[in-house]
């Protein structure tokens, strides 16, 4: 594999409705979409998964735009590599800005997956043709509102409920949201937004039956989440504290967490996922797939991942009508009544880049290639 080009664009998608978290509330999606060209015309696709704003970690698309113009590009351009699990050796002397490299990490591995004329995550290495979906749902305006998303989305066959709560949205929501649905499989997600001042409130979590508690203190914290799980029976899940399969080590090895949610662009890509993945399947810890509000191409390359060994709790890849008007792949990502999506045997993702539509979407551009 030799990277002859490389391409960015970045689009605006706005949300069908505003998303909110402890973090904050977005209603458009400014989305870094990456390409990559081999001499021989074959391309691959990557989404960059970075915020706008440096809230969730300290990525931001813009950040990341630097950091693939001014030194991924410079790094990887005319190289030849044996394959895209080189992409990441190549780029570690870049320190942290995971999401960045990600973007073109898994444009590279859809790219041999093209180059094959095989489906992503067979290369990969997953084992599912169909892959079974949560919902995840943002903080609403009132509980009347919350409960009638929940059950829209339980009609429409999602298998696990997520609810994002924060400081002053949580023990009354959950226990209406309970007392609604005594059965459906929940969890709660805090985005880091609590403290061990708070380990009362979670110990008072325990009565719900939650299926996990998602990263509920520090976003850069493991020793403190290995304190709260002592003290609380439902499992904590983290997320932003795991940037790779060392971490996901640490956490289990200190009973920090009982789970763990892999997300694409946090870890660095495919090659990472599959490590991390590998990782927590032989220590018997359930991983699932992470969303950051991705558009088709990074949906896509999370229902990829999603099929490998160790994913066995349903993630939070739904339906692209959940968030877009018009997704920016055909077909749209679609879940089925019994809330699973079915994997495109296609080659690379297995959807066709709809390009007319990014092309009318796209505010910035750039093309870096060989001098």
């Amino acid at each position: 594999m030799k990277i002859e080009r490389i391409e960015l664009k970045e689009i605006r998608l706005p949300l069908i409705a505003p998303f909110e978290t402890s973090f904050g509330r977005t209603s458009e999606r400014r989305i870094l979409l990456t390409r990559v060209y081999e001499a021989s015309g074959i391309v691959g696709y990557g989404e960059c998964t970075a915020a706008e704003s440096p809230f969730y970690n300290h990525e931001t698309i813009d950040s990341a735009w630097h950091i693939i113009r001014d030194v991924i590009a410079p790094m990887l351009l005319g190289k030849q590599l044996a394959s895209a699990a080189d992409v990441g050796p190549s780029l570690r002397r870049i320190r942290g800005n995971n999401m960045a490299k990600a973007a073109i990490e898994t444009a590279c591995w859809e790219l041999e997956a093209r180059s094959q004329g095989a489906p992503l995550y067979k290369l990969l290495g997953g084992i599912r043709e169909e892959i079974a979906c949560g919902v995840s749902i943002g903080i609403q305006e009132n509980i009347s509102a919350l409960l009638k998303k929940i059950e829209a989305e339980i009609a429409s066959g999602y298998q696990r409920v997520k609810i994002k709560i924060k400081p002053g949205w949580d023990m009354e929501v959950i226990k209406a949201v309970r007392a609604h649905f005594p059965d459906i499989p929940l969890m709660v997600d805090a985005n880091s937004a609590y403290s061990l001042n708070d380990i009362e409130l979670f110990k008072r979590m325990d009565q719900f039956n939650l299926m996990m508690i998602e990263q509920p203190l520090s976003y850069s914290d493991i020793i403190d989440h290995s304190k709260l799980q002592s003290q609380i029976n439902t499992p904590i899940c983290l997320d932003e504290s795991i940037l790779n399969s060392d971490d996901a080590r640490k956490a289990i090895e200190i009973g920090a967490c009982r789970i763990i949610n892999i997300k694409l662009g946090r870890v660095g890509g495919h090659a990472e996922v599959k490590r991390l993945q590998e990782f927590c399947q032989s220590h018997n810890v359930p991983v699932w797939c992470g969303g950051m509000l991705e558009a088709g191409v990074g949906r896509a390359h999370n229902i990829a991942i999603s099929t490998l060994p160790g994913f066995t709790l349903p993630g939070d890849v739904s339906a692209s009508k959940r968030y877009w008007e018009e997704d920016i792949i055909i077909p749209p990502v679609e879940v089925t009544p019994r809330g699973t999506i079915a994997v495109r045997q296609g080659v690379g993702i297995g959807y066709e880049i709809n390009e007319k539509r990014i092309e009318a979407l796209t505010v910035r551009r750039d093309l870096y290639k060989i001098n």
